[in-house]
């Protein structure tokens, strides 16, 4: 996203992200649960349920709500830590890259859009005409 945005043109964006998200045959992922695979793919690991739940400021059973969708789709996955049998990390898919290739690409054409369409609604100051006495 370009730094030059204001909060109007960053909604803007957001919006045309998500309509392309809709309108695609990928997964339909929630608000939550696109935070986070987010987290996950953006955010330093490893990653546990307990973690993800103080970084996002929801309960625990909310973020094993949202990686039981985001497993069943291989977009990320648990495993028992090795160290601690009790924490359970999660884990990036090879899907889960991909979804998160193809998301940057469809904001990518989305900042495009927003910002073609705000150029085209400009207004435009034209050049006074010369008068000729």
């Amino acid at each position: 996203m370009t730094t030059n945005t204001n909060p109007d043109q960053q909604i803007g964006i957001l919006r045309e992200t998500i309509v392309a998200l809709v309108r695609s045959d990928g997964p339909d992922l929630s608000a939550r649960q696109l935070a986070v695979l987010l987290t996950v793919y953006l955010g330093e690991g490893p990653h546990t349920v307990r973690g993800l739940a103080a970084d996002l400021n929801v309960s625990k059973p909310a973020i094993t709500r949202a990686l039981d969708r985001l497993g069943e789709l291989d977009l990320a996955r648990r495993k028992v830590d090795p160290a601690d049998r009790r924490s359970v990390l999660v884990q990036r898919t090879t899907k889960g890259t991909t979804f998160l290739r193809d998301l940057r690409s469809v904001m990518t054409e989305a900042t495009k859009a927003t910002t073609d369409a705000r150029l085209l609604s400009a207004p435009v100051n034209p050049e006074p005409a010369l008068r000729v006495v």
